[in-house]
């Protein structure tokens, strides 16, 4: 095959699969084997340990279609992918594996991964990449250094999207091979991948090297569309059913002598057996199906010496149906093609009952009733689990004796694959008998089909009562509630979440709620796990149980706010996640006996969800019309679609710029070039769409609400509306001059906001007529953010006057000015009704409120986020609102509600420092712009005082004051006349900490230093040095005896401040719950008395509060702290 550069394009053959993401960062250690760290699906390759019995194709049989296939990989043809389709049992399978094989053993195989339904790590492509990655080091030795490069450089690749993953794990290692050559990746059975949904389209190029792509499936419809969406000079397609009967046949013919002919021998038949007659009246009721083939060989190989007489029960069972469906098709005007298609199923439908039945022929009616109870249940739970169980723990599971399984199992191996080890998985032999088990129709004795409603019903029940033995706190008995998820052997726990949730009653699960989520993090499957507690949501409502419905919503609110804790560390589930539960929480009411008494909130707050993964500020959110993903777009060419049920990232897109926007259904994305082209690509496959040009310096883009638009604005004054499927452009009007720039598009693309660089005026114009509709004053001459209602009667601005507009577009009338933020409302945004109005505050305020569009009324308030807000966005339904921040988080809120999330709150601004009052009841805190409080305990009343920002306050008849000159300026309150000005520091005064008699000062300093100051006479009593370290906190204590400097570096340092002498060094993280500082300024003995005791922590990046060195108790964002006091 070519060696030239050439599009890899596997994603647009199989966008019918959902790409999982795995849960847990790759976390690498100095000398580990970085490939070790990737998740992986044992049971993918080939030549996996659980596949070793399965056959390659025979000699002389499917000799054309594998010659077919090898011109096709060796030869010049571009087409990357080659599809094998088939109905099941056409040998598919045996197929890929003889080419994985073959390519294998010229060590031109990159990878393989063999798909199975109810396989575990192989029925979902959640470790799709990440196995083919680890393959491909293995199996291209040269690869094996770029892919661990790129597992360093991304320690979180596993959990990043399937994108990301195949472009840096798999392209961009090919694309480093030096080799002119091509290598093979084998796919089977793409319809048996669970939960299937669009993939992503991996459209890059890889130089030098080409990977050629085998993949085999059923033609199911979603499959099929997806091929259809790709050009035919793509891919190469070959449906086995429809290759010629006769050829089927001679390859069967040969399968069926060469088996038989084993038999022959095994039983000491004469070397003529079963003869030519008998070869072909099997070949004619095979129906072109080699899993038939497959299994009545295996059937009559278990008759033993009595094999002859099973091959005579073959031969009349097949007889039969080949009667009964000419009779049935008789009078079909498409006969080839029922022959062709339907009496291929209802052979395969008699060779599995002909197996099923032969166990019971000699039992009387009693036994064979018990027999078919047994049977069922124990098949139902083989074909319906999730993953494959040994035949101890299917034992375990549905409380039968081991015994009972493997008697029950005995003569039907022929179906199954039973080994002779109890603890090695049972597996199907092939998928086609789950699906006749389970149908009907096909399974016509109603004492042997499995009605899987029920059956999943019965499973459930056992799983309650195996749940209840096994689930328990610290199921793995760690004893640390900082341990990784990420470094814990998961193997250990799956037998413990057999089910899915969905089938598990809540009345008697609801105990082990905690324990479930514990185990579901340690297998790295919580999202599954909210996924599921969402569907059960949705039942409980339709269902009308308002209480089941209260619980389940409660425990997707817990489950959501305490995702990342649980993911990160499992055990947190029990601490954190409890911890930080409102009071009023019908789970942390529940679990009261598992919590630590916290004091916290009483009602769940209005905050919902952190979205994290940006790495760097967020200006731009787009919810989807269906109000379940979520689109972001980041500074510095980056972009990623959430879903908002579950918090996890779906897919990551590199743009051009900051001119970016999504369509509101997600399926396409504008972004903007250097040289002003505008690109559309495809969200889902990553292709681009189309290419506009002929604008000069683009400045605004964006969807209609539809999706069906899309207008650009340049600032040489043109507007385009284009069509956004053929991009056709629909309208072009030049109507504003240099001076105004497009702020807001209406939601149908016909109106458009702008706004004057020099002036407070804002126009809306007509786009189709270039027409000027309106003109406002602002009063403001800088407008952050312009939004549209819905109906284009209203329009809102936000000001840098600290102020929001509503206006009325006919008349032109303000309609409210909303004075709610304490900083420039940056971004505002009409819910999709046009009720109420959402506006975020650009600086240190971090406020968003929500707005009555009628009166004007603050309806709520959100705080949350730690730097300044960018952008909000409502969701469809307007019962979620998202905002976006400089702090590179999303937060998600729920705007049904009207809980207040923070109380007693009377700080505008950041608060920079505190005190202590000398009456234990009251303190003083200092804020970032020029205000003091005093707050008193008793009746929470407030007192404020102007102040310089660094001030910090103890007695309210003076003032300290950090000057800009590096001198500290003590103030008379009253006269604010100049009482001290103390002299020393180097650099620009950081901190001032008073002692609790008022006669010392201490100062912080940007030179690394901490003075000591008599108030009295301003004398510097003492200057500790710190080296070259910054300071970070520094306390007095004893009578300002003794003095406490923590570094940035976590070095803690102790002072005796009459000597200036350092008495100790401490390696701890904060002044926060600091016990063993305690012990030193309360000795039983001296000062330097060894402490013995461990103490209690909060990290140097206030992420976890630490005990006894370990990590103990994670920390939400919004009760990280900033200060502390002792």
């Amino acid at each position: 095959m070519t060696s030239t550069t050439s599009n890899i394009q596997f994603g647009d053959a199989v966008s019918s699969v959902q790409a999982n993401n795995i849960n847990g960062d790759v976390h690498i250690g100095r000398h580990e084997n970085t490939l070790d760290r990737l998740p992986c699906a044992e049971d993918a390759p080939f030549n996996s340990y659980a596949r070793q019995h399965e056959h390659g194709c025979l000699s002389d049989t499917r000799v054309d279609l594998l010659q077919e296939i090898h011109s096709w990989a060796d030869g010049q043809d571009e087409r990357c992918i080659f599809w094998l389709s088939g109905l099941a049992g056409t040998g598919k399978s045996t197929v890929a594996r003889t080419v994985a094989h073959s390519y294998y053993t010229n060590q031109r195989l990159a990878a393989s991964f063999f798909f199975s339904r109810g396989g575990g790590d192989v029925s979902h492509a959640g470790m799709f990449v990440t196995s083919i990655a680890v393959q491909l080091a293995d199996n291209v030795p040269a690869s094996r250094c770029h892919i661990r490069d790129a597992i360093a450089e991304r320690s979180g690749i596993a959990r990043q999207s399937f994108r990301d993953q195949w472009h840096h794990l798999i392209l961009y290692p090919l694309s480093k091979l030096r080799e002119a050559t091509s290598y093979i990746l084998v796919v089977d059975a793409l319809d048996e991948c669970d939960k299937r949904q669009q993939y992503p389209n991996h459209r890059a190029a890889a130089s030098r090297v080409r990977l050629c792509v085998l993949l085999t499936s059923r033609p199911e419809v979603p499959i099929r569309h997806g091929f259809g969406q790709m050009a035919d000079s793509k891919h190469k397609d070959v449906v086995l059913h429809r290759l010629s009967p006769l050829v089927v046949d001679h390859d069967i013919g040969i399968f069926l002598e060469h088996w038989l002919r084993i038999i022959a021998k095994d039983c000491y038949y004469e070397d003529c057996w079963p003869g030519a007659e008998t070869i072909k009246q099997l070949v004619q009721s095979v129906c072109g199906l080699f899993i038939w083939a497959a299994t009545a060989f295996r059937f009559i190989q278990e008759g033993g010496q009595f094999a002859k007489n099973r091959l005579r029960i073959v031969l009349k069972d097949s007889a039969v149906t080949d009667n009964s469906s000419e009779d049935s098709t008789s009078s079909e005007d498409s006969g080839t093609y029922n022959q062709r298609e339907i009496l291929p199923e209802k052979q395969l439908d008699s060779i599995y009952l002909t197996v099923l039945k032969r166990p019971v022929r000699q039992y009387t009616k009693y036994e064979r009733k018990k027999w078919y109870t047994l049977m069922k249940e124990i098949l139902g739970a083989i074909v319906l689990l999730y993953s494959p169980l040994s035949a101890t723990s299917l034992s375990r599971l549905l409380l039968r004796s081991i015994e009972e399984v493997y008697r029950t199992l005995h003569e039907l191996h022929s179906i199954l694959d039973v080994p002779q080890h109890s603890t090695y998985h049972i597996r199907l032999h092939h998928p086609s008998f789950r699906d006749f088990l389970l149908n009907k129709d096909r399974c016509r004795d109603t004492n042997l089909w499995v009605d899987e409603r029920q059956a999943h019903t019965a499973l459930a029940d056992k799983c309650i009562q195996l749940l209840s033995s096994l689930l328990k706190q610290d199921i793995c008995g760690i004893g640390n509630f900082g341990a990784r998820a990420a470094k814990m052997e998961r193997k250990q726990l799956e037998h413990c979440i057999l089910p899915e949730m969905h089938d598990i009653q809540l009345r008697d699960n609801d105990k082990h709620y905690l324990h479930w989520l514990e185990a579901l993090s340690w297998m790295g499957k919580v999202s599954k796990g909210i996924f599921a507690i969402s569907s059960l949501e949705s039942i409980a409502l339709d269902g009308d149980c308002p209480d089941l419905y209260a619980f389940i919503h409660d425990m997707k609110r817990f489950a959501l706010y305490s995702r990342l804790p649980i993911e990160l560390a499992p055990l947190q589930v029990y601490s954190s996640a409890l911890v930080f539960t409102p009071m009023n929480s019908i789970v942390k009411k529940h679990f009261a006996d598992q919590l630590t008494q916290w004091i916290k909130n009483n009602e769940w707050s209005a905050y919902l969800q952190t979205l994290e993964g940006h790495d760097n500020s967020i200006f731009s959110l787009v919810f989807s019309r269906d109000s379940t993903r979520l689109a972001s777009v980041s500074n510095y060419k980056k972009a990623k679609i959430w879903d908002v049920r579950s918090g996890k990232c779906l897919q990551t897109f590199r743009v051009y710029n900051d001119l970016v926007a999504f369509s509101h259904d997600l399926t396409r994305l504008a972004s903007v070039l250097q040289d002003n082209t505008i690109m559309i690509w495809d969200t889902s496959s990553g292709a681009c769409l189309h290419t506009l040009g002929g604008h000069g310096n683009v400045s605004s883009i964006a969807f209609s609400h539809d999706s069906m638009q899309l207008a650009s604005a340049s600032r040489d004054g043109t507007i385009e509306i284009w069509d956004a499927s053929s991009c056709v452009c629909l309208h072009r009007s030049e109507i504003y001059n240099n001076d105004f720039i497009v702020k807001a598009f209406s939601h149908d693309l016909m109106h458009l906001a702008l706004v004057s660089n020099s002036t407070s005026v804002i126009k809306v114009w007509d786009a189709s007529s270039g027409t000027c509709l309106q003109t406002l004053n602002s009063d403001c001459k800088y407008v952050f953010s312009i939004a549209f209602s819905q109906n284009f009667a209203w329009l809102a601005s936000a000001l840098r006057s600290n102020t929001v507009k509503i206006w009325d577009i006919s008349s032109g009338a303000c309609l409210h000015t909303l004075n709610g933020p304490n900083a420039d409302a940056i971004s505002v945004a009409f819910s999709h009704n046009s009720m109420r109005l959402a506006s975020a505050s650009a600086s240190d305020d971090r406020v968003i409120k929500i707005w009555d569009t009628s009166n004007g009324a603050c309806l709520q308030t959100y705080k949350g986020h730690s730097r300044a807000i960018k952008s909000v966005a409502f969701s469809y339904n307007s019962m979620q609102i998202a905002s976006a921040s400089r702090d590179k988080t999303i937060k998600i809120w729920d705007t049904s509600g009207s809980a207040c999330l923070w109380k007693h709150e009377d700080h505008k601004d950041n608060v920079s420092s505190m005190t202590f009052l000398q009456d234990p009841m009251q303190h003083i805190l200092d804020t970032t712009h020029c205000r003091c409080v005093r707050f008193d305990f008793v009746d929470s009343r407030t007192k404020r005082y102007a102040s310089h920002p660094l001030v910090t306050l103890h007695s309210l008849t003076w003032t300290a004051r950090g000057l800009s000159n590096n001198t500290i300026e003590i103030q008379d309150k009253k006269s604010n006349a100049c009482l001290k000005t103390l002299k020393g520091h180097r650099d620009s005064i950081q901190e001032l900490v008073l002692s609790h008699d008022s006669t010392r000062l201490a100062s912080t300093s940007k030179d690394n230093t901490v003075k000591i100051w008599d108030i009295s006479s301003g004398t510097c009593l003492q200057t500790l040095e710190h080296d070259d370290s910054d300071i970070s906190e520094v306390f007095l204590f004893n009578n300002s005896t003794l003095l406490v400097s923590t570094l940035v570096d976590s070095t803690t340092s102790i002072w005796d401040t009459k000597s200036g002498t350092r008495l100790q060094i401490l390696k701890t993280c904060s002044l926060f719950f600091l016990p063993r500082i305690l012990d030193l300024l309360y000795p039983e003995g001296t000062l330097t008395q060894k402490t013995t005791h461990c103490s209690i922590n909060i990290a140097a990046d206030h992420t976890w509060i630490t005990r006894h060195d370990e990590e103990w108790l994670w920390l939400p964002a919004e009760h990280r702290p900033g200060h502390f006091v002792i």
